[in-house]
């Protein structure tokens, strides 16, 4: 078997594992813990292949100096990539130490059986173990084709519940984040940030009258490096109160939004098959046996990853040499774009990950490396240890862009769909650092007295990336109309936020997917179903009507269902929400189902917690968040203005697994995110009679969406 992916990069198995003498296992991924539990699941693949306990290995997350450069996490690509690299280096390592175990107890391997990693002859019923045989010295091994792997039914750990690796340190109040690491002789720095992006520092005092402060200052970058953290606080509250900015106001009014995007459409593209081309956006007529044709416009507004931590880095500039400890989903890059902004050799740069508040893709984790990193060059040698604040997070870290959708079908005489259209206004997605010459993501850069220019925004052309992420309808309609409206200029910083562009479109697909079958006359699971070709999608939804209870019979009560395939070839996941509608248009969540198909499960607890966590963080959006800003810029800076969903109002959640142990496993981190609020949009139709197709569902949206009837 050839090999494929991450192996096929890295293929030294030195790089993916190694043993050590007090009989541990070792297995290194360019992957980083972000609370996906990815830890956990790359210690019960190792585990199963090499046939030893969980509780022998150890999982060394990504560190450019020594894990293979994986580039990034993102996708839910990391146990379809780095899992199975790991179960291909896992099942050679087995077979290099059968053949040692077997040279050495003069015996055949297929004689050879393990168990905890002792080799024992069931001929001669002689011993030996793993670390005997190669304890602490490396395999200098290139795999160069797939070793036997396991068959799945003989599974002992993958697919079994099991408690995860990464929760001691974190239950305990141990070292378990960046915040919490203490190296010696740490300085404490903070950043003082502008009132916004593009203002320029005028004037601001070179020292404070305060012991053994620091003020460090290049351009409109300007910060504060202290011995203890309180006093960096005082010092940079201090510093922000004498700074003067030179501003320029934030344009559009954030209410124009949806007029400001039809308006400075960069480039359209037609999608065909989940990628973008290059060509003219065909004109075509409606479909000659359209019965009823209807149309429907949504909205997704700017949001926030609003990590509940803030985002922190280390930063340590010792002999020409810079450190730094970041919570980055992509070490590798900020690596890369750390060396080209700061003008120092790629081999000058070791960023090591050390865990931070989950994110779920690009928030400002790189900028306060860069933040740490321009402190510390400037009092080298000491390291310094930068936390952003709640207002800075907020204020600063790069947002999910905002996204209008258009919605078009017609339906025939029997009420199937015979013409679908589908349009997606929105901003790029891309924006997380890497090596660009001349240009850089990392946003201090921005600020200093040689600026370095944000790259410029080109539309991403490859499959089920960005704006067009699951633009293709999972369902299959005899005639389809996709289109990707690339916006180049947003007036506040976007990047990657969880499942990216599909949060946007599969909420507008399963809410019009709704609309139609309503408009149809026909049920939501059937009208659904007679449209799928495929049988595993058909499956989860039938899987799904059979968990849903009897609904409440209070008149407020309602609901609503939705699917979709992430990236139209990852996990299936349906959600069924039933909701309760207060007359002022105020929703609370009573109940959940999730059903999902993620091949085979190597982890059924993380399996879960990735769903539910998924529409958890979806809900809040759909329900609560959105980012405000005027003229002097963003204004949500803090959880009044920018409240989340409280733990007081996350439903009841049941979920159910298609446990498919011959298929591979497939990326489930970002499955729900889009069926959820076209679920809740639907119960909530379902309830009161109202389409909710502005995201938040406030109040007052749903009320004057009411009014509109």
């Amino acid at each position: 078997m050839s090999l494929r992916g991450a192996i096929e990069r890295t293929p030294e198995l030195d790089r993916w594992l190694r043993l050590t003498r007090d009989g541990m296992v070792v297995v290194c991924t360019g992957k980083v813990e972000i609370g996906q539990g990815i830890k956990t699941a790359l210690a019960m693949i190792a585990a199963e292949e090499l046939d030893v306990s969980i509780g022998r290995v150890r999982v060394q997350t990504a560190d450019t100096e020594i894990t293979p450069n994986e580039w990034v996490t993102a996708g839910s690509m990391s146990v379809e990539d780095s899992g199975s690299a790991v179960r291909v280096a896992s099942a050679a390592a087995r077979q290099i130490l059968l053949e040692l175990a077997a040279d050495l107890l003069h015996v055949d391997v297929e004689s050879l059986a393990v168990e905890d990693g002792v080799i024992t002859s069931t001929k001669s019923n002689e011993q030996t173990d793993y670390w005997t045989l190669r304890g602490d010295s490396r395999f200098e091994v290139t795999i160069t084709n797939s070793p036997p792997l396991k068959n799945p039914d003989t599974y002992h750990t993958v697919g079994k519940k099991t408690t995860r690796i990464d929760l001691l340190a974190k239950v305990q109040g141990d070292v378990a984040f960046v915040h919490d690491i203490a190296l010696p002789g740490l300085l404490h720095g903070r950043v003082v940030k502008p009132p916004v992006v593009t203002a320029t520092l005028i004037g601001c005092p070179e020292s404070l009258d305060l012991p053994n402060v620091e003020v460090v200052r290049d351009g409109s970058f300007v910060g504060v490096v202290a011995k203890r953290e309180e006093i960096s606080v005082a010092a940079a509250e201090r510093l922000a109160a004498n700074c003067r900015w030179q501003t320029q106001p934030l344009e559009p009014s954030m209410v124009d939004m949806p007029e400001y995007l039809r308006a400075h459409v960069t480039k359209s593209l037609p999608v065909v098959d989940g990628a973008p081309v290059d060509e003219p956006v065909p004109d075509e007529p409606v479909a000659d046996d359209a019965e009823q044709t209807l149309k429907a416009t949504y909205y997704r507004p700017y949001q926030m990853h609003a990590s509940l931590g803030p985002s922190a880095a280390i930063a340590r500039f010792e002999n020409d040499m810079l450190t730094v400890y970041s919570h980055s989903q992509g070490v590798e890059l900020l690596k890369l774009a750390l060396a080209d902004a700061l003008e120092l050799p790629v081999a000058a740069v070791h960023v090591i990950h050390a865990e931070g508040a989950g994110a779920y893709g690009h928030n400002g984790a790189d900028d306060v490396a860069m933040d740490a990193a321009l402190l510390a060059i400037a009092v080298a040698p000491r390291p310094v240890h930068v936390k952003w604040t709640r207002a800075d997070e907020h204020g600063f870290e790069p947002y999910a862009p905002a996204a209008l959708i258009d919605m078009q079908a017609s339906l025939d005489w029997q009420g199937h769909v015979v013409d679908w259209r589908h349009e997606t206004y929105s901003f790029s997605h891309n924006g997380r650092p890497r090596l660009n010459p001349g240009y850089t993501n990392l946003q201090p850069a921005w600020w200093r007295a040689k600026p370095i220019p944000p790259a410029p925004r080109q539309p991403a052309m490859i499959a089920e990336v960005g704006i067009h992420r699951n633009q293709e309808p999972i369902y299959r309609f005899p005639r389809k109309r996709l289109v990707k409206q690339f916006v180049a200029d947003s007036p506040l910083r976007t990047s990657s936020v969880r499942s990216l562009g599909a949060f946007a479109n599969v909420f507008a697909i399963e809410s019009f997917m709704d609309e139609l079958a309503h408009a149809a006359g026909r049920d939501s699971f059937e009208f659904r179903i007679e449209h799928l070709e495929d049988g595993r999608a058909r499956e989860v939804l039938e899987l799904l009507r059979r968990r849903v209870p009897a609904l409440s019979s209070d008149d407020n009560a309602g609901r609503g269902i939705a699917m979709a395939r992430y990236k139209n070839r990852q996990t299936y996941c349906a959600v069924m929400v039933d909701v309760h509608v207060e007359d002022d248009g105020r929703v609370s969540l009573d109940h959940a189902i999730i059903a999902a198909d993620a091949g085979l499960v190597i982890d059924p607890d993380g399996l879960v917690n990735q769903l539910e966590g998924g529409f958890v963080q979806a809900a809040s959006w759909a329900l609560k968040e959105e980012v405000t800003w005027d003229q002097g810029g963003v204004t949500s800076r803090d959880w009044e203005s920018y409240p989340i969903l409280s733990f007081s109002e996350v439903p009841v959640i049941e979920t159910v697994l298609v446990d498919r142990r011959h298929d591979k496993a497939m990326g489930a981190g970002e499955a729900s995110t889009g069926p959820t609020p076209a679920a809740i949009a639907n119960a909530i139709f379902d309830a009161v009679g109202v389409r909710a197709r502005d995201i938040p569902f406030t109040p007052a949206r749903l009320r004057e969406a009411a009014g509109r009837g």
